[in-house]
Formats: C-alpha cells, sequence, structure tokens
C-alpha cells in the first residue's frame, strides 16, 4: 500500500464503499458465515460499541488503521482513548521497505495524536538491527506521554545490543524523565547502564513497582543498589546472578522498603569455566526472608556441571529452581540439605546415576515442594514412589519423563501409575515429552 494511501487512513474517513466492495464483501461474509447466512442484513456500522473496540484492541496496526476507514463510525472509534491505553508497537519485520516506510509513518500519526494517552506499552523487535532502531526513534518521540509499563521484548536476540548505546540510552531516558509514573518495566537484553538507571529513579521511584532487566551487562551492583535504595515501593525483582549482592538484599531488607514479593534471578554462563560465581552469605538472604517472609525467589541455572559449586553450601531460601543444563547428585542433596523452603523444582538433565537418595531426601526436608519435574534422568521405580508416598497429596504439578523411570523387581511402569496415583489422589501418567 502507498505512503500517501496510509495517510489518508489514518486521518480521514475513507470514501464510500463502492458496489464492487460491497459484492467482494458479500463474498467473504459467505465464506465465513456459509451460504444460509447470504440473505440476512449484514451491517457492521450498528455494531455495538465495546464490540467494534474490543476488535481494534486485537489488530496490528496497520489492520486497525485499514479496519477504520469501514465508516464514519468506526473511524471515530479509531481515535477513542481508551483504544490506545494498551498498545504493542509490533516492529518484528524484515528490514524491507514495508518497515523503513509504512509502519513509521503510521506511528508518526498515532504518536502525534495519541502520545498523552499511551499507558501500558510494548515494542516487539526481531534480531533486526533496523527493528532496535526503529524502536528507539519511536522511544525518543514519547515526550508528551505518561506511561505506566514500559516492555522491550526482543523475539531474537542480539536485537537491542546492536543499537548503539548512546543512542539507546538517550531514547529510553526520553520516557524515564517524562512519564513521572512508570511503575512496571521489563528490558532484558539491552545495553541499559548505572546512568539510565540513575535517571529512572530520580523521576519515577515513587511510583517503580516491578522491574525486570535480565541480560543488561552495561548495569553494575552499584546500579541496581540504587534502585533498591531509593524505590522503596519494588515488589519486583529480575536480575542476573553477576549483579546480586549481600548489599542489594539487605538494602531490599531495610524498614523503609516494602515486603519484596517476587525475586528472580538469572544465573547463566556462556564459557565452561570462565566465570567464577561468589557466594552471597546466610545472613544476607535472612535478613531478606525476615523482611519479606512471603517473597517467591526463583532461580533459573544455565550453567555447567564444574560451575555449581558456589550455591547451596549452606542454607538458601530459594523457592523455585529450574535447571536447564545438566546438574549432578552432589548438587541436588545439596538442594535437598539446604533450601527448605523450595515449591518447585525442575531438573532438564542429569548423569547416568539413579537419583532416588537425593530425591528422598528433598521429600523429607522441602515440606513445601508442590511442583516437580524430571527430563534426561534416572530413578528407579521403587526410589520413585517411595518420593511420591513422602510428600504425599501436596504434590499438584509431578512431570516426569517415562524413560527416566528404570523398571525394577517390584515395579513395572504398569503398575508404578497405578501406586503412584493412589498417593497423589488422581490418575498419574508419565510424560511422553516434557511439560515445562
Amino acid at each position: 500500500m502507498k505512503r500517501a494511501r496510509e495517510k489518508v487512513v489514518v486521518e480521514n474517513e475513507a470514501p464510500q464503499t463502492s458496489q464492487k466492495s460491497k459484492k467482494q464483501k458479500t463474498c467473504l461474509y459467505g465464506s465465513v458465515f456459509g451460504e444460509s447466512d447470504l440473505h440476512t442484513s449484514m451491517d457492521w456500522g450498528s455494531l455495538p460499541h465495546h464490540v467494534i473496540l474490543r476488535i481494534f484492541q486485537f489488530l496490528p496496526l496497520v489492520d486497525r488503521a485499514r479496519a477504520s476507514s469501514v465508516c464514519r463510525r468506526w473511524n471515530e472509534i479509531f481515535h477513542i482513548p481508551d483504544l490506545w491505553r494498551r498498545f504493542e508497537f509490533e516492529l518484528s519485520q524484515p528490514a524491507t521497505s514495508y518497515l523503513k516506510s509504512t509502519h513509521p509513518d503510521l506511528i508518526q500519526q498515532i504518536i502525534k495524536r495519541h502520545a498523552d494517552h499511551l499507558q501500558y506499552v510494548s515494542f516487539k523487535v526481531d534480531s533486526s538491527t533496523e527493528s532496535a532502531e526503529a524502536a528507539c526513534d519511536i522511544l525518543s518521540q514519547l515526550v508528551n506521554c505518561s506511561i505506566k509499563t514500559l516492555g522491550l521484548i526482543s523475539t531474537a536476540k542480539p536485537s537491542f545490543m546492536n543499537v548503539s548505546k548512546a543512542h539507546f540510552a538517550s531514547a529510553l531516558t526520553v520516557v524515564f524523565v517524562n512519564s513521572k509514573s512508570l511503575s512496571s518495566i521489563k528490558i532484558d537484553d539491552t545495553p541499559l547502564d548505572d546512568p539510565s538507571l540513575k535517571v529512572l529513579v530520580a523521576n519515577n521511584s515513587d511510583t517503580l513497582r516491578l522491574l525486570k532487566m535480565s541480560s543488561c551487562p552495561h548495569v553494575s551492583p552499584a546500579g541496581i543498589l540504587c534502585v533498591a535504595d531509593q524505590c522503596h515501593g519494588l515488589k519486583e525483582l529480575a536480575l542476573n546472578y553477576y549483579i546480586l549482592s549481600d548489599e542489594l538484599l539487605l538494602a531490599l531488607s531495610s524498614e523503609k522498603h516494602v515486603d519484596l514479593e517476587h525475586l528472580r534471578i538469572d544465573v547463566v554462563s556462556e564459557n565452561p569455566g570462565q566465570v567464577e560465581f561468589h557466594t552471597i552469605k546466610k545472613q544476607s538472604w535472612d535478613a531478606l526472608v525476615k523482611h519479606s517472609p512471603k517473597v517467591n525467589i526463583v532461580m533459573y541455572f544455565f550453567l555447567y556441571e564444574e560451575e555449581f559449586d558456589a550455591f547451596f553450601r549452606e542454607e538458601t531460601p530459594v523457592t523455585h529452581l529450574y535447571f536447564g543444563r545438566a546438574v549432578s547428585k552432589a548438587m541436588l542433596g545439596r538442594i535437598g540439605m539446604n533450601c527448605p523452603r523450595l515449591i518447585e523444582l525442575v531438573v532438564c538433565a542429569n548423569g547416568l546415576q539413579p537419583l532416588d537418595d537425593e530425591l528422598i531426601r528433598i521429600a523429607e526436608r522441602c515440606k513445601n515442594l508442590t511442583a516437580m519435574g524430571l527430563g534426561e534422568c534416572e530413578v528407579t521405580c521403587r526410589g520413585f514412589i517411595e518420593f511420591v508416598k513422602m510428600c504425599g497429596g501436596r504434590l499438584t504439578q509431578l512431570s516426569i519423563m517415562e524413560e527416566v523411570l528404570i523398571p525394577d523387581n517390584d515395579y513395572s511402569l504398569d503398575r508404578l501409575h497405578l501406586e503412584v496415583s493412589k498417593h497423589l489422589g488422581r490418575i498419574w501418567f508419565p510424560d511422553m515429552m516434557p511439560t515445562w
């Protein structure tokens, strides 16, 4: 569609529909509603206001603009402020003329008319630098806005990391300075830096409640500590382990800070043996749990077996554990000994040694455990049934791959599912493929 046509779609009412167009629409109706409905009068312009508004909310920007040309009423609804409070800028397109011309033209018109209505905004980009650059250009235009929620979503890496740090920081600062009421921010895999966080805190410290910023290599422990020190209403925080520190946990445990509800920690290593992970003191964990006794502490591990040495050597109040790579028997043994608050455990892989003793120890000591998932591991049928007996009916989720279970003299796989079902109080079968 040509550039000039797009501008007419957004800013002006389209010409009256021709007889030929009406005939084409009738054919479309026939394919959707069936031949028996062709004689029924179809007046899309008389649909209830809330129905049209709902339809528009599901449409991408270009389709939404096209739909506004159906009739005067649809064009009026296209510009209702409620339609623009929650909006996703879809920029996941290849670097073609469509991305470079049509899409930005429409976006500029929307920003000109509705920037002050935007409150819940996200940007979805793909791996192309052009997509990320376009997102930064749009962010730089959000001067007359009061955004409450901001999300930068990369459907494929590296995306924003290919944009210059200065350009990204400048664009983000526009939103941080002008919004004044940001409550939720998700900006993973970006060149966010400490100075940008200071601008965020200076303008939104009273309103910020959620901050997710994993894989932001230019952010230091000092930067996130600044957020914890100033944003006393922060309830949810997601970050990489390398910026987690005793000082940060103590700041989140201060009397001025509200109870933290959710702390997500990503422990990631790309090069085995090249990263030495620090240890967080038990006193720091204890301080956090004492201040926020209901906090969920979620840890995602993507490490190699030789890199686990720093973790779980003493009691750690983690509640949800996910292991994306192989984890040793010794590590699982430490979890059984030192993670009494554990609620959910997912192990994607292990060696070829049965984990009976480790699972039984976890069942004995982790009294809050309600969800378990096992992938490429080995457990004897007898050991697995003993684990289920000890956990009782509190296991609400139990996802075990069939090949994990090793039949023995006492239990075949057929008998196993009956025995496990009895102890869970519901029908249960092992999985054919992972469900987590």
